[in-house]
C-alpha cells in the first residue's frame, strides 16, 4: 500500500523523468478517445452501505444493459482524474462505478491538491481501511450494481484498483466470487504479505482472470512477490498476466507527477483485452 517509501521513490523518478513529468502535466484529464466512443450518461451516486452512505461516481453507455466494472481508487480517492478514466471506460461499453473508498471518514474530493497532495495527508485516511472494510464494500457495491437497469447482470463483474486499490480488488473477487469474472490491479501495493490475510491467500477463493501491471520500484523492493503471485495463480487455474512495467509506482493515472503516457497506455489495452475477454 502506498506510503512514505513511495513518497520518497516518487521524489526520485520526478527527478529522473523530468519528461515524463512534463508531458504528464500537458495531457492531464485529456485521455485519448476512441474512434468507437460510445455516448454515455453520467451522475454523482450515493450507495448505502451497512457503515454509512459512500459517494461514488456512476457513469454508462447512454442506451442498453452493459457489464459493469468497479472501480477503486488510489489513495488520493475519488476526483477528476478517475472520473475521466470511468468515464473513458463507459465509452467503450461498459457500466462504470468509481468509489470513494474513505466515504466513512470524508467525502470527495478527499485529497485537496488531488494526486499532488502529499502522501503523509492521506495515509490516515487509508489507515481507516481494512480487509474487513474490503469486503464489506465490495459485497455492497456488487449488490447496487446489480440493481441498476444499466448493468446487464447475464455477465460477469470487472474490478480494477491502483496503488492502495489492487489488494482490494483482490478481496473483491474472493467476496463475490460468482460476480466477478476479471480483474485488474495496476501498481498495487501489499497483494503479497507475510500477514494472514495476505490478498493473495485469496486466490483459491476467486474465479476470476487478472491482469496485475507491476511498477518496476514496487518489484525492486520486492521482487518476489510477482513469482508468488504467479505460482498462486497457476496453483488456483486461473489465467493471470503478471507483469512488471518500466514505470514507477503511480505511472496510470494522468495527473500524477509519474504519469508514463505509452506505459499507461499499455496497461489500458491489457486491461481492455481482458475485459473484452471475460466480460463478453
Amino acid at each position: 500500500m502506498c506510503d512514505q517509501d513511495f513518497e520518497e521513490d516518487l521524489k526520485k523518478y520526478t527527478r529522473r523523468d523530468v519528461g515524463t513529468l512534463a508531458a504528464a502535466v500537458g495531457v492531464a484529464f485529456m485521455l485519448p478517445r476512441a474512434a468507437n466512443a460510445v455516448d454515455v450518461k453520467e451522475s454523482d451516486v450515493n450507495i448505502k452501505t451497512a457503515d454509512g452512505e459512500c459517494d461514488a461516481y456512476f457513469v454508462a453507455p447512454a442506451t442498453g444493459a452493459h457489464a459493469a466494472v468497479l472501480v477503486w481508487p488510489d489513495i488520493f480517492g475519488l476526483r477528476p482524474a478517475f472520473r475521466q478514466m470511468g468515464k473513458r471506460l463507459a465509452e467503450q461499453g461498459y457500466s462504470v462505478l468509481v468509489v470513494n473508498p474513505f466515504y466513512r471518514t470524508k467525502k470527495a474530493p478527499t485529497a485537496p491538491d488531488g494526486a499532488k497532495t502529499a502522501i503523509a495527508d492521506v495515509l490516515p485516511l487509508a489507515q481507516t481501511l481494512s480487509a474487513t472494510t474490503h469486503t464489506a464494500d465490495a459485497k455492497a457495491f456488487i449488490a447496487w450494481l446489480d440493481g441498476r437497469s444499466e448493468v446487464d447482470k447475464r455477465k460477469k463483474i470487472g474490478t480494477t484498483g491502483y496503488c492502495m486499490g489492487g489488494p482490494i480488488v483482490m478481496r473483491t473477487a474472493a467476496a463475490v466470487p460468482n460476480r466477478v469474472g476479471a480483474g485488474g490491479s495496476f501498481h498495487g501495493g501489499g497483494l503479497v504479505t507475510k500477514n494472514p490475510d495476505s490478498p493473495h491467500l485469496l486466490i483459491p477463493q476467486m474465479k476470476a482472470s487478472f491482469l496485475i501491471a507491476v511498477a518496476e520500484n514496487d518489484d525492486m523492493r520486492d521482487p518476489e512477490a510477482k513469482n508468488v503471485l504467479k505460482q498462486s495463480f497457476d496453483a488456483a487455474k486461473l489465467k493471470a498476466e503478471v507483469e512488471v512495467y518500466p514505470a514507477a509506482h503511480g505511472w496510470c493515472p494522468p495527473d500524477t507527477t509519474v504519469y508514463n503516457k505509452e506505459q499507461a497506455e499499455k496497461a489500458w489495452s491489457r486491461m481492455l483485452d481482458l475485459f473484452s475477454k471475460t466480460l463478453a
